[in-house]
Formats: structure tokens, sequence, C-alpha cells
């Protein structure tokens, strides 16, 4: 499986922009799934649909920073009556279809492990969608000219506004549980209570009944902005469509930055890209990535890096890196230790930090940054055992010694030549999903330790300082530094893996809660149990 995509390829959306608005619209292809098992009818997704619509989330934020607002609606325009109640919405006559979520067949058939993936793949295209539209300029309205279901209302739910048609049929619904026996998966009830401030009973109401809510009632209860006849529907979309983009901070015209086809080369045990090599070892349970630190003249102004399009160093290097951790997600799942390298000139790596830091209002750079913080966030939340190797020639400085504070476990070689240099991009430019830096999270309950490492910014640590400051776990010497990382490697590999993942879960995301952690941390959990349980997925159970 692979997540490579274009719009010319799409066969579950069509993209159209005019002028600063751009319109996905979703007409899913019933055989165009990942599997001919099962056909996705009245626009039921699985994991092929969701791949285009990441593609085109990344690609409206790269290549088109003249769109400032995004509307996503349904190509389904009528559908029957006895459908929609089969999916979970009310009405009679005949209506459209929004999304019905996703396919039932499709998880009924999913190993366990592909429907934690898919849910968590999807949970972080949302969470890229609220992203875009909060810190990007480029805000999502949903266009409801249909009934919205399940992971269909989920979607809507990410957006900023959501506009549902009043044609007395069309709804909006979360029948997991009264339909399914399982909860909706991409975040639809914490963003009921938290996001759109839906009152608690009125949340449990829409959650236990599988019809869903129309019109003004909907409107009432915060569930939509607006409800809206269908013969005015297309201009109140467009009207708050241009009002949103009158306001965003991003340039008026283009040009942006082409995504071009990654180079990327997969054997049995190595995934190959420009500047990252993936060493995969079955026999330990392990991962390998080898990162490369910029090499060659760099860009020296905003115009020179939009010249370099993707070939810039950052950017490269986060497409690879994100494009890797999903690959061993979902194709090779038995690596459950994933171990980091980066080789190169920490000097460099600092000065392409310095040349993004002085730009960070072009909104190119502001992209480039936000992608590493989604990127380090997908690796946050990955499920498996980081550990990271300092060592002479490593080039951990700035944004890659994120790799090392992400880390559960981190070693550096006791040697002069081997360094750790934290950056201004260590304090503020990559938030975690509960909303604090890494450092912060390290040292959280010991503000002082903290604020001693934030002292030693753009100082080479070497390892004694390094270890003193809490920055990483163990130093040995060049006598037991293969033996202490070999049975380190050795140690997890024997460990339950999924017993390292709630460790690891739990460990990782210190202080407060936030909408991202609560979809990770408690309604993925949950989801993992509930698919497991014979009420769900069993020989009676509701998916089956």
């Amino acid at each position: 499986m692979t997540f490579d995509c274009h719009p010319d390829r799409y066969r579950h959306w069509s993209l159209t922009i005019d002028g600063d608005v751009a319109t996905l619209t979703l007409d899913v292809d019933p055989q165009g799934g990942l599997s001919d098992e099962y056909e996705l009818k009245l626009n039921s997704y699985d994991l092929a649909v969701d791949i285009e619509l990441s593609d085109a989330v990344l690609r409206l934020r790269f290549e088109h920073p003249e769109v400032h607002t995004v509307v996503v609606t349904g190509g389904m325009e009528e559908v029957s009556a006895g459908d929609r109640r089969h999916h979970g919405a009310a009405g009679g006559g005949r209506a459209g279809v929004f999304c019905s979520g996703a396919n039932i067949q499709m998880l009924a058939a999913a190993t366990h492990h592909h429907k934690v993936n898919f849910c968590r793949f999807t949970n972080e295209t949302r969470l890229a969608i609220e992203d875009a539209s909060q810190l990007s300029g480029q805000v999502w309205l949903a266009a409801l000219n249909g009934t919205a279901a399940g992971g269909g209302y989920e979607l809507a739910l990410a957006c900023d506004e959501i506009v549902l048609v009043d044609d007395r049929a069309s709804a909006v619904s979360l029948p997991e549980l009264p339909l399914l026996g399982v909860l909706p998966g991409t975040g639809g009830l914490t963003r009921l209570v938290d996001k759109r401030g839906v009152r608690r009973d009125r949340a449990d109401f829409v959650c236990t009944r599988s019809e869903g809510i129309k019109g003004e009632q909907a409107v009432d209860w915060h569930l939509v902005d607006a409800a809206v006849p269908r013969s005015r529907f297309a201009d109140a979309v467009a009207e708050r469509a241009t009002a949103r983009a009158a306001v965003s901070d991003r340039p008026a015209s283009g040009p942006g930055v082409t995504l071009t086809p990654l180079h990327r080369t997969i054997s049995d045990d190595a995934i190959e890209y420009d500047h990252l090599h993936v060493r995969l070892d079955p026999d330990l349970g392990a991962a390998t990535f080898n990162l490369a630190g910029p090499e060659g003249p760099q860009p020296s102004s905003a115009d020179e890096i939009l010249a370099q399009g993707d070939g810039f160093w950052p950017l490269a290097l986060c497409r690879e890196l994100d494009d890797a951790v999903l690959h061993l997600r979902f194709n090779r799942p038995s690596l459950g230790t994933w171990v980091f390298r980066a080789s190169g000139d920490a000097s460099a790596v600092l000065a392409v930090d310095d040349l993004l830091g002085r730009h960070l209002d072009h909104w190119l750079v502001r992209e480039i940054v936000l992608y590493w913080t989604r990127t380090l966030k997908r690796l946050d939340a990955s499920a498996r055992s980081l550990i990271a190797l300092v060592e002479p020639g490593t080039c951990y400085a700035g944004t890659l010694a994120e790799l090392v504070l992400t880390a559960d476990r981190s070693f550096m070689l006791e040697s002069s030549a081997a360094s750790l240099t934290l950056a201004e991009a260590n304090t503020g430019w990559y938030p975690m999903a509960n909303g604090l830096t890494r450092l912060a999270t390290r040292f959280w309950g010991q503000p002082g330790d903290q604020d001693l490492a934030e002292a030693h910014l753009r100082k080479e640590l070497d390892p004694g300082t390094a270890r003193d400051l809490g920055l990483v776990t163990f130093t040995p010497d060049d006598i037991d530094w293969d033996d202490e990382v070999r049975l380190a490697l050795e140690e997890r590999a024997s460990f339950s893996p999924d017993a390292l993942t709630g460790l690891e879960a739990n460990l990782r995301f210190v202080g407060p809660e936030t909408l991202e952690t609560k979809i990770f941390g408690r309604l993925s959990a949950w989801q993992n149990w509930i698919f497991q349980r014979p009420n769900a997925v069993g020989e009676k159970g509701a998916l089956s």
C-alpha cells in the first residue's frame, strides 16, 4: 500500500478552483475501494478515499496559496429514502447524500490492525483540515447538500463552518452506536462537546438516535451553523465562503510549490529516498531511520525558497519522513521499534532553521513549519517504541533535535565528537498534541530544568552536559555502546508490543488534555477495545 496520489488520478474527489475559493466535491466511485470485496455505496469511504482527501489537503496548502477558502460538498444529488434510513438519516421523499461515513462492509472485513490504523490516519487528516483553518488562513467550510452520517458528519465537524440544506430530509447523525455497536471513530464525540459546545444531554441524544437531526433543530443545538432551503443553498454557501476568504492573510495569487512524486525505492530490507534511508530488520522487529542533513548551497531568502520548491531540504525531508511513517504503519506492523539517526553538519541544519526563522511570516515557510509539526505529531501517535542514537557525525540540532526529544529513550555516545544543539525551533515551533513544546513536555513539573535547558540554546552540548541537563537518557562509552544499544533493542522486541503501545501513549502526553489528546488517547483507545468486542465483530456482531 502506498500513499502516492495526484488530483489527475482521483477517483472519488474532484477539485475546482475559482479565484480564492476551492471546491472539493465527494462523489465516490463504488468500485474504487482498496478491495473488490465491497462497494463504496452512498458516498461511503475507505482508506482509498481518505488518501485522496489527505493529498488534497496538502496540495491546497502548498500548491495553491491563492486559495483562502475550501468548500467541501457532496456529489450525490438524489438517494432513496430507504437507503438514507439504512445509513442513519431520516426523512421521506428524495434527497442527496453528502457522505454516509466509513464503509460498513470494509470495517467488517478489515483486520483489527487495519481498522485501528485507518481510524488513526483519518483522524490525522481531519486534524490537518483544522490546522489549515486555524493556522494557515485557508478556512474549510462544509456545504452539506444532503445527509451527513457517521464519518461524513465527522468530516463536516472538522470544518470551520457547517451549512446544511434544509429540505425536510437531509440530516446530520452519528449512528455508529445504535446501528453498529461501535463509536464514531474520527473525533465526532469530542468535537460535538469540546469544539461546537453542544450540550452534553443533547449530544447523548444525537449519538443514540440513528435518524439524526435536521433543519433548524440542528442549528438550535449547535450541530450546524446554518440550515438553508435548497433554492438558496448555493448562494448562501458562496456568501460565507467569500466572506471568510476576504479576511485571510494568504497571498492574493501564486505561484505555489508543486509537490512532485517522491523518489522512493522499496525492497525487503530497506526504503530509500533522497534524504532518508530506512533499514528494516524483521528479526529484531526494528526499523532504523537514517536522516541526512542539508548539503550544498541553501536558499538565502523567501523568494529563493519558493524558487527551489519541493527540493528545499526541510520540505523534501519532511515529505519523505511522513511517507515512511505511513508506509511502516500499514505495511510493516511487526516492526515495533523505530530507531533514529541523523547524519550531517549540525551547523548546516541551524543555518536552514535560521533562514526559516527570519521568514516565519511568509506563507510557504509557515506551511513548511506546520508540516513538520504535523509529521512529528504523526510520529508521536504511531504506536511504536522510538529510540534516538546520538553519535559522532550526527546533526541533531534545531529541527532535527526534535527527534531526540520525541524519543522514548535516547543514547548519546560518550565522545568529544558527539553533540546535541538546541535552538529556537525547540522552544515553540513544533507543539505536540498536548499544546506543549517537547521540552516543556519532557520537563513537565520541573520548570527550572526546562529553563536551564533553554539557557543553553545554540551551544554544542557534549554528552556529559546533555545528560546533566536531562536531554538524553544514557551516555555509554565506546566500549559499552554497541552492547547497550543492542540490549535495549532486543529487550524492546521481547516485550508485548500492545503493552508498550499503551505504556508509551500514557507517558508521552503529559499536562493539559486537548481535543487532539482526547481523540488519540481516549477515543482511539476505547474504539480499539470496542473493535475487538464480540458485540461489534463477533459472529453475530453488528458489523458482521
